[in-house]
């Protein structure tokens, strides 16, 4: 069994991945949930929102954390 050694992981770094983590999770789930609903442009719109904050968080970590 290994272990991963998370010690280099800064606070700024984390909490910043915890709040995308936490948008992304809800938009998508919130997009899947209104196409259930057949309320198909919110449903995408939730689901492009999902996308964006993918990207935000790609672009975010690149900038001040790579």
């Amino acid at each position: 069994m290994s272990l991963v050694n998370v010690e280099d992981v800064s606070l700024a770094l984390f909490v910043t991945g915890v709040i995308f983590i936490l948008m992304i999770g809800s938009f998508l789930s919130l997009g899947v949930l209104r196409l259930f609903q057949e309320n198909k442009r919110q449903g995408f719109l939730f689901l492009a929102l999902s996308v964006v904050s993918v990207a935000g968080l790609v672009f975010t970590v690149n900038t001040w954390f790579a």
